[in-house]
């Protein structure tokens, strides 16, 4: 994994270390992030993302603290080996169920009908 797999939207209301979370958590159940992969470096991430290092070390902590990842020494931070590669679609679902909800309320507000909120999502994922 490089850096440039994370997509860090500075001025999103989500605070930045979460979207680093949020981010990893997707990865890891989508098996896009393999048990015993390395992360790129704390200093890495916050270079190419232009953020500080410790909002990046706190993602990392939390990250370490759910069991997604396992410092090794001497190398620096990896998916847990202990990690399943890949979810069940239902547990993968679970993880967009906040943003689904959003969409949902945010289709509500704007008083769009499903139909076209579906078809252009079916768009945008590309099916």
């Amino acid at each position: 994994m490089d850096a440039s797999l994370l997509n860090i939207q500075p001025a999103a209301s989500e605070p930045i270390y979460r979207q680093i979370v949020e981010q990893l958590r997707r990865l890891i159940a989508g098996g896009q992030l393999t048990p015993g992969e390395l992360l790129p470096s704390v200093r890495e991430v916050a270079a190419f993302h232009v953020i500080n290092p410790m909002t990046v070390s706190r993602a990392y902590g939390i990250a370490e603290g759910e069991g997604l990842l396992e410092r090794l020494r001497g190398k620096g931070m990896a998916v847990a080996a202990t990690r399943r590669a890949g979810q069940t679609e239902h547990q993968r679902l679970a993880l967009l169920e906040p943003q689904l909800q959003a969409l949902a309320r945010h289709a509500h507000e704007l008083e769009l009908p499903a139909e076209p909120v579906l078809r252009r999502l079916t768009k945008l994922l590309g099916d």
